[in-house]
Order: structure tokens, then sequence, then C-alpha cells
């Protein structure tokens, strides 16, 4: 399936929450818009995993989200990504 908008966030909810609105727009009028969640938001303190999950899938389906949805988690936990990242870019 074509996806014309892709989203990511680190957690899962950060795209709903920080362009749900841009997505629900633009699905709405026929793009096929996709989320991807970097992390499952394993070090959160608000909540679980499992109930971020869930409240993100279900705003994704408020949103209109019907291309690629919550398919890619990295293994590594949150602060390994962080500081790897950070390594690289230091590092360049």
């Amino acid at each position: 399936m074509k996806t014309d908008i892709l989203a990511f966030g680190a957690h899962p909810d950060d795209v709903e929450m920080g362009c749900g609105g841009t997505l629900a727009k633009s699905s709405a009028s026929g793009k096929t818009v996709g989320i991807i969640d970097l992390t499952r938001g394993e070090l959160g303190t608000n909540g679980t995993p499992e109930l971020r999950d869930k409240e993100a899938n279900s705003a994704s389906k408020i949103i209109g989200a019907n291309g690629i949805q919550k398919s890619l988690f990295l293994i590594v936990p949150r602060i390994n990504f962080i500081s790897s990242s950070l390594r690289s870019y230091i590092s360049n």
C-alpha cells in the first residue's frame, strides 16, 4: 500500500498528540497516513507501555491513519537509543 504521509514518533502517542490534527485533515482529504513509533515508551512514568499502545492505536483510528500503523519498535531501550544517537552525531 502506498503511504502519502508517514509520521515518526519516539513513543506511542507522540505523533497523535503532536500532529494528529494535520494527519486527520490529510486523511480526510484522501491521503494515506501512517504512523511509526520508535519505542514503546518503556521508561515513561504515566501508565504502562501496553496502555500507551492501546491509547495510541485508538487515537490513530480516530485520526484515520489507514496506512502503516505502529509497525516499528526498536529493540534497544529508549535510553540506549538516545545515547547511541548522540555518540554517532558527535563523532561525525
